[in-house]
C-alpha cells in the first residue's frame, strides 16, 4: 500500500508538472541531465484573455533558425561528450530542452519544471518506491538568449542554486551575485561592448549621436554604460528612446519622428532583433536614409534586420559581434537533421515543416491551419519564411542542403560556439566531481561529492572553481562574477554582390586584454558607408574647428554644439577642435594664424642697425674730435693760448671727454649684466670729472682776478697740486655713489617682455632709480655750480674768458639733461638706451665744441693772436678797465658830495688819465693788427664807460727780452694810473702768474 501511495503521488505531480510545462521539446535520458533554454520562436501570438473559460498556454509564432541551431549545438556537444572516452567516462548526458519563444512567461513556465523535478528529488520518495519512469532532476541549466529572459530565470533558479550557464546574455546586471547567486555566462557582459563603442565614436570624431535601447535589463544598462563612457569622451546625446516589440503603432511612430528630426548621424542601439524590428520597417517605409547603425552584437548579425530591402536603409551599420569558434564535425550533424531520424528532438518536425515550407501528415499542430501563424525566418534572431497560404505536404526525401537557411549559416559560428563552450563547462565541472580525491575536494573537511547523487549546488561550486583548455586551446575559467572574458569582432554590412545578400565583412577587433588606447583597432580601406562610399560621413553638432581656433559654448545648447572662436594672441591651438588655446611659452607668440608659436623678436639697441650705426659713428666721431683737440693742444703745448687755459686742467679735461664719448658705446648692443654695471658708473664718473675740471678751472681764474695782490701763500695753494685734489674730491664724491650702488643694487640685463607682446625688449635694469637719480643729480649739481662761477666770470680778459663759452656749454648742458628726463620716462625698450646716448653725446659735443673749438681755431688758423703779447694787451686792458670803472666812480662820489656841500663842481684827482664827460655810446678797443702796429711805440686806447672815456698809454718792448724785464715794464707802463683802484694792482699782479 505504502508502495502504490508513494508512485501515485509521484506520478500525479509528474503529471502536473508535465502538463503545466511545455509540451514541446527536446528531452533524452541519461544518468545527468542537463536542461536548456533556446528561442525556436520569436514571440508569441497575441491572445485576449477574458477568463471566462481556463486560461491556455499562448501559441508560439515566427520560427527562428539559429534558436535551432543552437539547440542542435547543445545536443551535439552532450553527444559528443557521451562519445567520448575520457570525459565522464560510464556516464551518460541527458537533456531536457525547452522553447522560451522569446520571451520571459515561457521561459518561466519551463524553468518551473526543472524547479519542480528537483523538488520531487528532495523528497527522496525511492526509498518508499521503485519507479521505473522518474527523471533524474536537472543540475545545470544552459540559456537564456536575451538578458531579461535570463534575469527571470536566474531569480528562480538561484532560490535552488541550480547552476545557469547563459550563452548569450550580456547584461552587465547579471554580474551582480548578490543578487543571481547561480548564473554565469561564456560570452562577455556588455561593459566592455558599451566601451568599445564609444571608443569607436571617438575613433571617427563623432560627437552627435543618438541611442535607442531595447525597454529590458539587456538594453536599458547598456546604453546607460554607454552614457558613462560618452560622457567622459564629450560625446554628446542628441536623443534616447527606448523601443520594444511589443511597443504600440504610436509609440514606433513617435521614434521614427525623433530620428528623422535629429541632426545627428550616428545612431547606436543596444537591442535584439526582434526588438528592433517594428522600428527598422517604418524607418524604411518613410526612407529615413544616410543614418549609420552602431550595433551591439545581439542584432549585428541579424537576419531579420539584415535584409536586403532594408539596406538602403541601414547599409552603413558597423556592430560587434562575438569571437567565432570551431567545432568539428557540425556541419555534418547540421546536416542529419531528420524529423524521423531525431526522434528526442520534437522540434525536428516543425523545424523541416518551415525548412521546406510544407507539412508533414501526421502532425496536427503544423498542419496547414496553423501556418498563418508562422511569418518570415531569421538567422541569429531571424525568421522563417512562411504565408498563409495552404502547404503542401513533406515528402520527407527534401535536401536540407539544397535550401538557403540561417540554420545552414554555420561560417561564423559565435553564439552556437558559446553553447557548445557552456555545455563542456558543465562537463568538466562534473569530470572534476568524478575525478576528485577524498582529501583534496572542495567541501567540508576537503571531500568531494558524489557523483552517483550529485545536487545542483555541488556542480555549481566546482563551476565557480572551473580552469579548463578547449577545443580551440584556450583557457576557460570563470572570474569571481561569473563571466568569461572575450574579445569582439567590428563587422560592417556590405551587399554581396553575387546575390544581393546582405555579407557581414569584418572590418577591425577590439581587444579588452590590450591597454587602454591600444584595443581597438579599425581597417578603414574594408569600410564601406552606405554599401560603396568610403567618405567617413560626419555626425558632429558643429563643424571642426580648425588648428588656430578653439571651441566657444553657445549658451543653451550641448558642450558639443558649439562656434570656433580664434585663438587671442600670444595663444595657439595646433589641433582640430581644440577645447582651449593653449598659451605659448614665455620666449615665444603665436603666429598669423594661432597655429603655432614662434620666438619673439628680440630688440636692443643693436650695433647693426642704422640707428645704432648713426650713434656709434657720432661718438667715434666724437672721439676722433677730442682725440684731435688733445694732439693739437699737446703740439702747441708752450704757446700762450694753452697757458693761459691752464694746460694741465685741459689735458684732464680732454681726457674725460674722451671716456664721455667712450661711455655712450656701451649703451648699444646687446645688453649684459656687465655692461649695465658698467655703463652708468662710466658715464656718471666722466661727466662729473669733466666738470669738476671745468669747475676748479673757472673758479681759480675767477678767485685769481677778485683777489688782491696775490702772494707767495697764494701761489702756493692755487697751484696744480690743489686744483687736481679739488678734482679728485669732486669725482670721488661720484664714485662713492656709484659703489653703493653697485654693491646694493647691482643693474642687471632684463628681458622686458610686458611692453609688447610680440617683442622681447632686453634692457638694463638699473637695480635703483633711486642711485640714477643720485648719480645725475650730482652731476647737475655740480654743473649748476659750473654755470654760476661761469657766468660771474664772463667780463674777465678775453684770453682769459673761456666764462662765456662755459656759461654756453653749461646752458647746452642743462638744456640736454633736462630734456632727457621726460624723454627717458616717457621711451621704452630700446629707445631708452638711444635717448641716453643721445644726450650723453649731445652734452659732451657742446663741452668740446664750446670751450675747446675756438682755442683750436686761433692755433690752427689765427697764430698772430696766439702771442704774448695778445695775452698781456687783453690783459692789461682789462686791468684799466677796472681801474677806470673805480676812477669813475669815485669821481662821481665825490662830485655828488661837493654839490651837496656847496654846489660847486669838483675836478678829478691829478693823474695821466684824462676823463671828459659825454654821454656817447662806447667804442671797442683797436683791433687786434692795429695793435701789432702799436707795439714798436707804444699804443693808446680810449676805455668808454656810460659817463665818460678814459685814454690809456701802453707801450711794450720786444718779446725777445727776459721776463723779469718785461715785468718791469708793464709796472712801468701801468704806475700811469697812479691814483686808481687797488684793483688795478691785482690785475697787475697776475701778469707773472702766466
Amino acid at each position: 500500500m505504502t508502495s502504490y501511495s508513494c508512485c501515485l503521488i509521484l506520478f500525479l505531480f509528474t503529471w502536473n508538472t508535465a502538463a503545466y510545462g511545455p509540451n514541446q521539446r527536446a528531452q533524452k535520458k541519461g544518468d545527468i541531465i542537463l536542461g536548456g533554454l533556446f528561442p525556436i520562436h520569436f514571440g508569441v501570438a497575441a491572445k485576449d484573455q477574458d477568463l471566462k473559460s481556463r486560461p491556455e498556454s499562448v501559441e508560439c509564432i515566427r520560427y527562428n533558425f539559429r534558436g535551432f541551431r543552437w539547440l542542435q549545438a547543445m545536443i551535439f556537444a552532450i553527444e559528443e561528450i557521451n562519445s567520448s572516452p575520457t570525459l565522464l567516462p560510464n556516464m551518460t548526458l541527458g537533456y531536457r530542452i525547452f522553447d522560451t519563444c522569446n520571451t520571459v512567461s515561457k521561459a518561466l513556465e519551463a524553468t518551473l519544471s526543472f524547479v519542480a523535478q528537483n523538488k520531487i528529488d528532495s523528497l527522496n520518495l525511492d526509498e518508499f518506491c521503485n519507479c521505473s519512469e522518474h527523471i533524474p532532476s536537472t543540475i545545470a541549466v544552459v540559456g537564456a538568449t536575451g538578458s531579461g529572459i535570463s534575469t527571470a530565470v536566474a531569480n528562480l533558479l538561484g532560490l535552488f542554486y541550480i547552476p545557469q550557464v547563459s550563452y548569450a546574455s550580456s547584461s552587465r546586471l547579471l554580474s551582480n551575485k548578490n543578487q543571481f547567486k547561480s548564473f554565469l555566462r561564456t560570452i562577455p557582459n556588455d561593459e566592455h561592448q558599451a566601451t568599445a563603442m564609444a571608443d569607436i565614436i571617438e575613433y571617427f570624431r563623432w560627437n552627435w549621436v543618438g541611442t535607442i535601447a531595447a525597454d529590458d535589463d539587456y538594453g536599458r544598462p547598456g546604453i546607460e554604460k554607454f552614457r558613462e563612457e560618452a560622457e567622459e569622451r564629450d560625446i554628446c546625446i542628441d536623443f534616447s528612446e527606448l523601443i520594444s516589440q511589443y511597443s504600440d503603432e504610436e509609440e514606433i511612430q513617435q521614434v521614427v519622428e525623433v530620428i528623422q528630426n535629429s541632426t545627428a548621424r550616428v545612431i547606436v542601439v543596444f537591442s535584439s532583433g526582434p526588438d528592433l524590428e517594428p522600428l527598422i520597417k517604418e524607418i524604411v517605409r518613410k526612407n529615413i536614409t544616410g543614418k549609420i547603425w552602431l550595433a551591439s552584437e545581439a542584432w549585428a548579425s541579424s537576419s531579420l534586420i539584415a535584409m536586403p530591402e532594408f539596406f538602403r536603409v541601414i547599409g552603413s551599420t558597423i556592430g560587434f559581434a562575438l569571437k567565432a569558434g570551431q567545432i568539428p564535425g557540425f556541419r555534418e550533424f547540421l546536416q542529419k537533421v531528420h524529423p524521423k531520424k531525431s526522434t528526442n528532438n520534437g522540434f525536428a518536425k516543425e523545424f523541416w515543416e518551415e525548412t521546406f515550407n510544407c507539412y508533414l501528415p501526421d502532425g496536427s499542430k503544423n498542419s496547414p491551419a496553423s501556418t498563418s501563424f508562422h511569418k518570415g525566418h531569421e538567422e541569429g534572431l531571424g525568421a522563417g519564411n512562411g504565408t498563409s497560404a495552404f502547404r503542401p505536404p513533406c515528402t520527407g526525401d527534401e535536401n536540407i542542403t539544397s535550401v538557403e537557411t540561417p540554420y545552414m549559416d554555420y561560417t561564423h559560428l559565435r553564439i552556437s560556439y558559446n553553447v557548445y563552450l557552456a555545455v563542456y563547462s558543465i562537463a568538466h565541472a562534473l569530470q572534476d566531481i568524478y575525478t576528485c580525491t577524498p582529501g583534496k575536494g572542495l567541501f567540508t573537511n576537503g571531500s568531494c561529492a558524489d557523483i552517483k547523487k550529485v545536487e545542483a549546488w555541488q556542480v555549481l561550486k566546482h563551476l565557480r572553481h572551473l580552469n579548463f583548455t578547449n577545443n580551440m586551446g584556450e583557457q576557460v575559467d570563470f572570474d569571481e562574477f561569473g563571466d568569461l572574458v572575450g574579445n569582439y569582432s567590428i563587422i560592417n554590412w556590405h551587399l554581396s554582390p553575387e546575390d544581393g545578400s546582405v555579407v557581414f565583412e569584418e572590418v577591425g577587433h577590439y581587444n579588452v586584454y590590450a591597454k587602454k588606447g591600444e584595443r581597438l583597432f579599425i581597417n578603414e580601406n574594408k569600410i564601406l558607408w552606405g554599401g560603396f562610399s568610403k567618405e567617413v560621413p560626419f555626425s558632429n553638432c558643429s563643424r571642426d574647428c580648425l588648428p588656430g581656433t578653439r571651441k566657444g559654448i553657445i549658451e543653451g545648447e550641448p558642450t558639443c554644439c558649439f562656434e570656433c572662436v580664434d585663438c587671442p594672441d600670444g595663444e595657439y591651438s595646433d589641433e582640430t577642435d581644440a577645447s582651449a588655446c593653449d598659451k605659448c611659452p614665455e620666449d615665444y607668440w603665436s603666429n598669423e594664424n594661432h597655429t603655432s608659436c614662434i620666438p619673439k623678436q628680440i630688440e636692443f639697441l643693436a650695433w647693426t642697425e642704422p640707428f645704432g650705426i648713426a650713434l656709434t659713428l657720432f661718438a667715434v666721431l666724437g672721439i676722433f674730435l677730442t682725440s684731435f683737440v688733445l694732439g693739437v693742444f699737446t703740439k702747441f703745448r708752450n704757446t700762450p693760448i694753452v697757458k693761459a687755459t691752464n694746460r694741465e686742467l685741459s689735458y684732464l679735461l680732454l681726457f674725460s671727454l674722451l671716456c664721455c664719448f667712450s661711455s655712450s658705446l656701451f649703451f648699444i648692443g646687446e645688453p649684459q649684466n656687465w655692461t649695465c654695471r658698467l655703463r652708468q658708473p662710466a658715464f656718471g664718473i666722466s661727466f662729473v670729472l669733466c666738470i669738476s675740471c671745468i669747475l676748479v678751472k673757472t673758479n681759480r681764474v675767477l678767485l685769481v682776478f677778485e683777489a688782491k695782490i696775490p702772494t707767495s701763500l697764494h701761489r702756493k695753494w692755487w697751484g696744480l697740486n690743489l686744483q687736481f685734489l679739488l678734482v679728485f674730491l669732486c669725482t670721488f664724491v661720484q664714485i662713492v655713489i656709484c659703489v653703493i650702488w653697485l654693491y646694493t643694487a647691482p643693474p642687471s640685463s632684463y628681458r622686458n617682455h610686458e611692453l609688447e607682446d610680440e617683442i622681447i625688449f632686453i634692457t638694463c635694469h638699473e637695480g635703483s632709480l633711486m642711485a640714477l637719480g643720485f648719480l645725475i643729480g650730482y652731476t647737475c649739481l655740480l654743473a649748476a655750480i659750473c654755470f654760476f662761477f661761469a657766468f660771474k666770470s664772463r667780463k674777465l680778459p678775453e684770453n682769459f674768458n673761456e666764462a662765456k663759452f662755459i656759461t654756453f656749454s653749461m646752458l647746452i648742458f642743462f638744456i640736454v639733461w633736462i630734456s632727457f628726463i621726460p624723454a627717458y620716462a616717457s621711451t621704452y625698450g630700446k629707445f631708452v638706451s638711444a635717448v641716453e646716448v643721445i644726450a650723453i653725446l649731445a652734452a659732451s659735443f657742446g663741452l668740446l665744441a664750446c670751450i675747446f673749438f675756438n682755442k683750436v681755431y686761433i692755433i690752427l688758423f689765427k697764430p698772430s693772436r696766439n702771442t704774448i703779447e695778445e695775452v698781456r694787451c687783453s690783459t692789461a686792458a682789462h686791468a684799466f678797465k677796472v681801474a677806470a670803472r673805480a676812477t669813475l666812480r669815485r669821481s662821481n662820489v665825490s662830485r655828488k658830495r661837493s654839490n651837496s656841500l656847496g654846489g660847486s663842481t669838483g675836478s678829478t684827482p691829478s693823474s695821466s688819465i684824462s676823463s671828459k664827460s659825454n654821454h656817447e655810446d662806447p667804442f671797442p678797443l683797436p683791433a687786434c693788427a692795429e695793435r701789432q702796429r702799436q707795439q714798436q711805440r707804444g699804443c693808446k686806447q680810449k676805455v668808454s664807460f656810460g659817463s665818460g672815456t678814459v685814454t690809456l698809454s701802453l707801450s711794450f718792448e720786444e718779446p725777445q727780452k727776459n721776463a723779469m724785464a718785461n715785468r718791469n715794464a708793464r709796472r712801468r707802463n701801468s704806475l700811469e694810473a697812479q691814483n686808481s683802484d687797488d684793483s688795478l694792482m691785482r690785475h697787475r699782479a697776475l701778469l707773472p702768474l702766466q
